[in-house]
């Protein structure tokens, strides 16, 4: 697993406002990597933008997963090259259940379909690894579930799909303390089980960092990384907020 973007240049549908500006960046497989940034600097359309979100178009510049071009790709075609979005407000579906949903995408991307018995059966481990209820399984999507459910359910979702590239856009929103530690530790199991996979963490907060800690942490402000460094750079941040990263650029560029 390998993505690599490339002077990437991102602009809204209707031109309107460019977001990402010659942005550069690379995940390889087995890394985790976290993105911070103040609001409004483009951390949340990255992951949209990777995702292929017809809501922005690449005005210049490249994203290349295992070294070919995801551009021309469709949602669903990234997704069965093995990429997974847990979005910062998952919506609802009515009248599609979860299993439903997580059985037909599931066999979308397998050379054999699932056998039913076999996916219930892992679908069921899964929620309960997750403390969600089962009863959850034959509910629509999302519907009527609390924000913390949602969270979980995007989780859910990862476990059954089995993506290697996992972007998480502020997993932490909307989770109590427990709920956190809880999707965490399904996350590391996963990563556990699947040590070729990678991790793109999009939030605001260094908490979840505790629970999946870094490999590398990147700093984003006006549309591009200022910063890179080890997990102790959003410590720093949670301590001193993101006028330090101004600070230490200060510093680099005198020296």
């Amino acid at each position: 697993m390998n993505l690599k973007i490339k002077d990437l240049n991102v602009v809204t549908k209707n031109h309107e406002k460019e977001i990402l500006k010659d942005f550069s960046f690379q995940i390889k497989e087995g890394e985790i990597h976290a993105i911070m940034g103040p609001n409004g600097t483009g951390k949340s359309t990255l992951s949209k933008v990777i995702m292929g979100s017809p809501d922005y178009e690449v005005t210049k510049g490249d994203i290349l997963y295992n070294g070919a071009s995801l551009l021309p790709l469709s949602v669903d075609e990234r997704s069965r090259r093995g990429i997974f979005l847990s979005m910062q407000s998952p919506t609802s579906i009515e009248g599609v259940t979860n299993s439903e949903f997580l059985r037909t995408a599931r066999n979308a991307r397998e050379e054999k379909p699932v056998g039913i018995y076999a996916f219930i059966k892992e679908m069921e481990q899964s929620m309960q690894d997750l403390k969600m209820d089962s009863a959850m399984m034959h509910r629509s999507i999302n519907k009527d579930f609390s924000g913390g459910e949602r969270k979980k359910n995007e989780i859910l979702q990862l476990k059954i799909l089995k993506p290697e590239l996992i972007l998480l856009d502020e997993l932490d929103s909307g989770l109590d303390v427990d709920s956190l530690k809880i999707v965490c530790e399904n996350i590391l199991k996963y990563k556990e089980e699947n040590p070729h996979c990678a991790i793109l963490i999009i939030t605001h907060y260094s908490k979840i960092l505790d629970y999946l800690v870094p490999d590398f942490v990147h700093v984003m402000k006006d549309g591009k990384i200022q910063m890179t460094g080890d997990a102790s750079l959003a410590k720093k941040i949670e301590k001193s907020g993101y006028e330090c990263v101004n600070s230490m650029s200060e510093l680099v560029e005198n020296e």
